[in-house]
């Protein structure tokens, strides 16, 4: 049975948003689930601590709810990576691909690989922008956000919003309903 990997991410911002650039991840999160039903198998969350950036802007912590003792408390991605890496390599033989709700995700991960020379499991699989395949599996006119997207399934948010793992579950639960869109 294939499973799909669904990942969230949470990076230092600032009111009115920083270019991708500037922001570094303090939080992953990923859901492992079944393709057929959408049925978590598995999870992974760790918080990352920033290298450039380490102080937390007081936005980032009232949007994301993470304190500054959990980044600070927290191993730099370089070694997060690696535990993820282990984590996902459980799973790799069955996995179908990952998502994520936008391509933020993808291209963060993208740079701070680039970045920081790390090596991924990741970029041999196909990513699915679970935004846009949801936009046009509801033939929206445009690509609306993930409480909305929720809304429009007849869901409802669960758990705390801007959180990696919660943000992934929630987007984990829009992939049946965007599947038929992608192959």
């Amino acid at each position: 049975m294939p499973h799909w990997l669904v990942i969230d991410l949470e990076a230092t911002t600032e009111e009115g948003g920083w270019p991708v650039e500037e922001m570094e991840i303090i939080e992953i999160g990923a859901t492992l689930v079944a393709e057929t039903d959408g049925r978590e198998l598995d999870h992974f969350q760790r918080f990352v601590r920033p290298r450039r950036r380490p102080v937390l802007t007081t936005f980032c912590r009232e949007l994301t709810h993470i304190s500054q003792s959990h980044v600070d408390n927290a191993a730099p991605l370089h070694e997060v990576w690696a535990q993820f890496e282990h984590w996902l390599a459980q799973h790799s033989p069955r996995l179908a691909g990952w998502a994520s709700w936008g391509d933020y995700d993808r291209r963060q991960l993208e740079q701070e690989w680039s970045r920081q020379n790390l090596s991924s499991q990741l970029c041999r699989l196909r990513h699915i922008n679970l935004k846009q395949r949801f936009a046009e599996a509801r033939q929206l006119k445009r690509p609306v956000g993930l409480n909305t997207a929720l809304q429009l399934a007849g869901l409802r948010f669960q758990g705390q919003q801007h959180r990696a793992l919660e943000d992934a579950r929630n987007t984990a639960r829009l992939l049946p309903l965007a599947l038929p869109a992608c192959e």
